[in-house]
């Protein structure tokens, strides 16, 4: 059976950095004592964690399925693999005890979740860790759940909207586009996202990065705090959002460094990639492992006064595509878009970079368009000088209306069918 963990650090255990280090030294004799019943770290561990090299995401590829076990597999909870959205997808596993610390740690959120809240998990069940890691976290605090996996044809956009309206959804949890679409599913079926949805307390959003303009625009659309989050599958959360909108990396339960690329230097702070060592992980302990997302690091005090460093996060390492000799990135791209006037109505944008110019199309109602067009294209010329192109189009051209408003035929597989009936769906499930 896993060794059951002592109680796990709070918000408040500590009164600065020098307690927080403290914390983090305390527990890593356990990390390293757990990771070395692992395959992949056996007999590889120095003594110390400054003396460790980086686990890579190859390296867990390399150790598919379970050569970075560290328990048997009888104590397993779960099994999980990531999204795979950088190349093959890698595998990750939590015992109960596991599930505990990745429980709390998204439970973390300033607004604060309770049983009296309703909570719509809007991302994947599937393999990923996301919507399991939410929906634990909800119960955990008491909340009434409502599954509403983002995968899956039984749960289309016109059944998020009705669920959200009749059921008083309170809590939302999804990524920060999801926001976007159901504010047009609410408009598509006569509702207004600001004024018909009273009992909506916040949207936490996470999974991809969002820019302080998108941000700004969701919360004034829906009238709500957006509560951003930070994390992956292999490793649950490891930053949230305080009441001062600063994201605070979870050091209490977690070492973070940052690696820098071009010298091989780590450093506790700083702009580079992010480096994470779980203080409390036993089925699969991870020590350096570098997530390879670009990142700033900053220990400076913040007024919410959690005494926990600050992390920016910019995305995916070297992410971004060359234009007329300047780089081009999806996050400073977004600021723009979302920097217009919100009279101009644009939700929805796409933008492809040539070699020598950037085109950009944003749905736009035709009233609005000449200036908005122009607008926007000033504002790339201003801040990247880049030649660009920008095109409006009609409102349901990259988001068409059928997907808004659309209920799918869900049925079950079966073989026997009526005179009237279609048998070509036998043995479908769709």
């Amino acid at each position: 059976m896993t060794q059951t963990m002592s109680r796990l650090p709070r918000l408040g255990d500590w009164a600065d950095q020098d307690e927080l280090v403290r914390l983090q030294q305390a527990q890593l004799p356990k990390v390293f004592e757990w990771a070395a019943r692992s395959p992949f770290y056996r007999g590889k561990l120095p003594p110390d964690l400054s003396s460790c090299p980086l686990t890579s995401k190859q390296d867990l590829r390399d150790s598919y399925p379970f050569g970075l076990l560290a328990v048997p597999r009888a104590d397993l909870a779960t099994y999980h693999e990531s999204s795979g959205t950088a190349g093959q997808p890698t595998s990750s596993y939590y015992t109960d005890e596991d599930w505990v610390d990745l429980s709390e740690r998204y439970a973390r959120k300033w607004i604060g979740i309770s049983n009296t809240d309703t909570f719509l998990v809007r991302t994947p069940y599937a393999l990923m860790i996301t919507g399991h890691l939410a929906h634990a976290a909800a119960r955990l605090c008491g909340a009434t759940v409502v599954p509403g996996d983002n995968r899956s044809l039984a749960m289309p956009y016109s059944r998020v909207i009705r669920v959200m309206h009749d059921l008083s959804v309170t809590l939302t949890w999804s990524m920060p586009t999801e926001t976007l679409l159901w504010a047009a599913a609410a408009r598509a079926a006569g509702l207004r996202p600001e004024v018909d949805f009273p009992g909506l307390r916040a949207l936490f959003v996470g999974g991809e990065p969002l820019s302080p303009a998108r941000r700004q625009r969701i919360s004034e659309i829906w009238g709500v705090p957006v509560i951003e989050e930070y994390g992956s599958t292999e490793t649950g959360s490891l930053a949230g959002q305080c009441p001062y909108g600063q994201m605070h990396l979870w050091a209490d339960r977690a070492v973070f460094e940052v690696y820098h690329p071009d010298t091989g230097e780590l450093t506790a702070d700083g702009a580079g990639q992010i480096v994470v060592t779980p203080l409390f992980r036993q089925a699969m302990p991870l020590i350096r492992y570098n997530l390879e997302d670009d990142v700033v690091i900053s220990y400076d005090d913040c007024a919410c006064g959690w005494k926990l460093p600050t992390v920016r996060v910019l995305g995916r390492a070297a992410f971004g595509y060359p234009v007329a000799g300047h780089k081009i990135n999806q996050n400073d791209l977004e600021e723009l878009v979302f920097s217009l006037p919100a009279t101009h109505e644009v939700l929805f944008w796409r933008a492809k970079a040539g070699a020598e110019k950037l085109r950009i199309e944003i749905e736009v109602p035709e009233a609005e368009r000449e200036q908005a067009c122009a607008a926007l294209r000033a504002a790339v010329q201003r801040v990247h000088a880049v030649p660009c192109v920008v095109t409006g189009v009609a409102p349901g051209t990259l988001v068409p209306q059928s997907v808004l408003t659309s209920v799918h035929d869900v049925v079950k597989p079966r073989s026997l069918f009526g005179a009237d009936e279609d048998w070509d769906k036998a043995l479908l499930y769709y």
